[in-house]
């Protein structure tokens, strides 16, 4: 590489003569390497707190739709790096969502701290590499709209940690479901890639149908996913936008208080102060995919759907669906002890400040760190 000349007061700077004196004393060594070891990678990486690990390279076609927003994050991306950490499966299974959400804010911090730790590791190997969240924050500017940099789900799939599921969920071969991802933007290739698995772990038991209180999932695979949106994100994004106007909406307190509940603006607060929770996820705690998860399925299913399944069937709580809606008439039929709670649209606002601006999105974002 031909070095450009460089003025006497920036030659003579301290940190460039260190800089230069290092690459005299490397001058004979070899440089960095122009390829990341995949050996050394995944090692790397479960050491930094991950589960399991692979690389796929960004030209494969099923990441065509990444790509844009990838290179927008890190120019120059080449490869894909996929992590896994894995949750504890009774505390995602408890009927209980203070239990539920503590295991999924926790492990969305232990995802977030390995995909640092491993950037870190390749930044100081000589590689260029970004970690985009693995949960929330993400580019809320854009919202309604992408919000997240890249598909987490669809880069696991590519590189083999796993396959949809009927509930939309990654599940690994392994770990089942209970897991949450990170992807790692790295500016080089990889020595290794995975590829695809060639079977899907899920075993079409339908306990994810049965177990959604507002029915987002059909017994034919189909989903819907505003409905899943409004009730298990109502605390997110859509929902508080709901509730903001609910506020903005009542004459007075008493009008307020009788149109939101103590418990609602308990919970409401509880996310804005702490973090956001989720309302259901059931489709994801019933689950019994994955090699590590299934023997309890296997040895009693009636047991298993006694214990896990119906307990979250049985719980009393409020459900949120829009007015008129499948989701409100599946709500009464399936689970009429529940509290049926007729909402706004989840993600757009009941009416626009601007009538001369652009036409609303037909749909609010589809969060993808789940």
């Amino acid at each position: 590489m031909t070095e450009t000349r460089l003025p006497a007061r920036l030659a003579n700077h301290p940190t460039v003569r260190a800089a230069h004196a290092r690459r005299a004393a490397l001058r004979d060594t070899p440089g960095a390497p122009a390829v990341v070891d995949a050996g050394w990678l995944r090692e790397i990486a479960l050491r930094a707190g991950a589960d399991d690990v692979a690389a796929v390279p960004i030209d494969r076609p099923e990441l065509a739709a990444e790509r844009e927003h990838v290179e927008r994050a890190l120019s120059g991306t080449r490869s894909l790096v996929s992590l896994v950490v894995r949750m504890n499966r009774d505390n995602v299974r408890s009927p209980e969502r203070s239990v539920a959400n503590q295991e999924f804010h926790h492990s969305g911090e232990l995802v977030n701290t390995a995909a640092r730790r491993t950037v870190r590791a390749l930044q100081d190997t000589g590689f260029r590499a970004v970690n985009p969240s693995a949960t929330f924050p993400m580019e809320m500017d854009r919202y309604p709209g992408r919000i997240w940099v890249v598909a987490h789900k669809t880069v696991a799939v590519a590189a083999g940690l796993g396959a949809i599921g009927i509930h939309r969920n990654v599940i690994h071969p392994r770990f089942g479901n209970f897991v949450l991802l990170a992807t790692l933007l790295v500016g080089a290739p990889v020595s290794e890639y995975g590829s695809p698995i060639d079977y899907n772990p899920c075993l079409e038991c339908k306990l994810c149908v049965a177990a959604c209180p507002v029915g987002a999932i059909d017994k034919d695979g189909g989903f819907d996913f505003l409905t899943c949106f409004t009730h298990n994100y109502r605390e997110f994004m859509g929902g508080f936008t709901d509730w903001a106007e609910t506020v903005a909406d009542s004459t007075d307190g008493a009008d307020f208080r009788h149109r939101v509940s103590d418990a609602e603006n308990a919970s409401m607060w509880q996310s804005l102060s702490f973090r956001a929770n989720y309302k259901a996820a059931y489709c994801m705690a019933v689950c019994p995919a994955g090699e590590d998860v299934v023997d309890p399925y296997l040895a009693d299913r009636q047991g298993f759907m006694a214990q896990v399944l119906r307990p979250l069937q049985d719980k009393v709580e409020p459900l949120y669906v829009t007015a008129g809606s499948p989701a409100a008439e599946h709500a009464r039929r399936r689970f009429p002890h529940k509290q049926i709670r007729q909402v706004g649209d989840a993600g757009r606002s009941r009416r626009r400040i601007d009538p001369d601006g652009p036409p609303e999105p037909d749909e609010p974002p589809k969060p993808d760190e789940r």
